[in-house]
């Protein structure tokens, strides 16, 4: 569940910056738009560069001692009281939902706890703490939007996406039937159970095109690989991009704040 009251910091002057594997992997321009949007705003951006996987594939595949195991070697690489942000929902929401319970009772219960309340999804950040005014320097153009189920459901942020890209003039939001539902991909959830995934991104993909829109926007490495593959598996006319992405390239000028 999300936050029943979200108390959002100030604007610092540094951040933590979490890639989160598939960024790494896959969606490297995801996360270098997402460090230049915040050193826009006026932030330093510190990327340490030990850090590997959040746990989570581990964690929701049942495998609680190695998801500990692998959690635990990113504790230390935020010893300084900053903010911790991540362009996903999905591994948001894993560190700042399930660290504290993954670690209670251990000896890094008080560390894991006071890392999980640092962690902010980077639209939200964005958005609710800088406060970002967004100029849009892109041609007219329609979009759909999928927000991921942990962004949603974990870390309350469903409104936000909507909200950045109503600030751009040239773009028109379009929006699907049924946003809420997942589309199949769930991290493991895909690699164990595939029909079903299979079955639900179907779905996803025919609900997104049905919109008259032949472009999508995500919080969510994950979603955007499994939506956009299986489009292009399949002949859908439908390709996807990373909202951070987006609003990078459609707002490429020298503003943004300094405050």
């Amino acid at each position: 569940m999300s936050d029943p009251i979200k108390v959002y910091p100030s604007k610092p002057q540094k951040v933590y910056y979490f890639g989160t594997c598939l960024v790494d992997m896959f969606y490297p321009d995801a996360g270098i738009a997402g460090v230049e949007l915040l050193e826009r705003e006026g932030i330093e951006v510190i990327f340490p560069q030990g850090q590997t996987c959040c746990g989570q594939p581990a964690y929701t595949s049942g495998y609680h001692d190695e998801a500990r195991s692998v959690a635990q070697a990113q504790l230390d690489l935020f010893p300084e009281d900053w903010p911790i942000v991540v362009p996903s929902g999905s591994c948001g929401g894993m560190m700042r939902k399930h660290y504290p319970a993954l670690f209670k009772d251990t000896p890094q219960a008080t560390q894991a706890a006071e890392i999980a309340g640092r962690v902010w999804e980077l639209t939200d950040f964005l958005l609710n703490v800088c406060h970002i005014k967004l100029e849009d320097l892109g041609d007219p153009v329609t979009v759909a939007m999928h927000t991921s189920c942990s962004a949603r459901r974990e870390m309350g942020v469903a409104e936000v996406g909507p909200a950045l890209l109503g600030q751009l003039k040239n773009v028109n939001l379009v929006e699907q039937i049924r946003p809420e539902e997942c589309c199949g991909f769930g991290g493991t959830f895909a690699v164990r159970h595939p029909e079903i995934s299979a079955a639900m991104v179907s779905e996803k993909v025919d609900t997104l095109v049905d919109t008259g829109t032949q472009e999508f926007v995500t919080t969510d490495c994950g979603c955007l690989m499994n939506i956009a593959g299986y489009a292009e598996k399949n002949g859908k006319p439908l390709q996807g991009q990373h909202i951070i992405s987006f609003l990078w390239e459609r707002t490429r000028g020298n503003q943004g704040g300094q405050s």
